[in-house]
Formats: structure tokens, C-alpha cells, sequence
């Protein structure tokens, strides 16, 4: 018999997590295909294009509707598509885990 390892302890299925703007909460696909969707579309400073292409994988309609609504400018709807980007693929700049202890001699 083939040999069977069940991991489901090892996995997460806490759902979506969300962007908070003004007191609203904002879903964000969290799943990996969007992940690797958006990761594959990023460059150092996306276009138009790229910026509509990732807001539509990151965002379901309740939330884009919502976003819509803003009547963001540019700039601010870049930042909103790259705060969802950061929750989702947990690159902020900053590493997990412990926070650094200053030394003293």
C-alpha cells in the first residue's frame, strides 16, 4: 500500500483576509492562484494596465463596488491595490518573527 501523510493540521483555512479604509473592511482573495496571479504581473512600477489587471484578481465585486464608490485618484488606488498586495503575499519589508533587542555593553 502507498503510503498516506494527511497535513491538513498544517494548513490554514481561516478565509480572506481584509483591507480596512475608512472604518470599511474590503475582502481580498487570498488563495494562492491569485497570489502567483499577482506576483507574475508585478513590476517596479506597474502601468494602468497591470494595476486594473491585479485590483480585478484581488478583489471580489462586493469590494471593488465599494472601492468604485471611493472615486479614488491614481495614486490612491495604487496604494490600495499594492496594501492588498502586501496582506496577501506578506511582503512589507519587515520579517517575521521576534521583534529585534537592543544590546547594551
Amino acid at each position: 500500500m502507498a503510503k498516506k501523510v494527511d497535513i491538513t493540521e498544517k494548513l490554514s483555512f481561516d478565509g480572506n483576509p481584509s483591507l480596512v479604509i475608512k472604518g470599511k473592511e474590503l475582502e481580498v482573495h487570498a488563495d494562492a492562484a491569485t497570489a502567483l496571479k499577482v506576483m507574475d504581473t508585478l513590476s517596479d512600477d506597474p502601468g494602468p494596465k497591470q494595476v486594473v489587471a491585479m485590483y480585478k484578481l484581488l478583489f471580489p465585486d462586493e469590494s471593488r463596488k465599494a472601492i468604485d464608490k471611493m472615486h479614488l485618484n491614481f495614486q490612491d488606488f495604487k496604494t490600495v491595490v499594492k496594501g492588498a498586495i502586501t496582506l496577501i503575499t506578506g511582503e512589507d519589508g519587515e520579517e517575521p518573527g521576534e521583534a529585534a533587542t537592543h544590546t547594551t555593553t
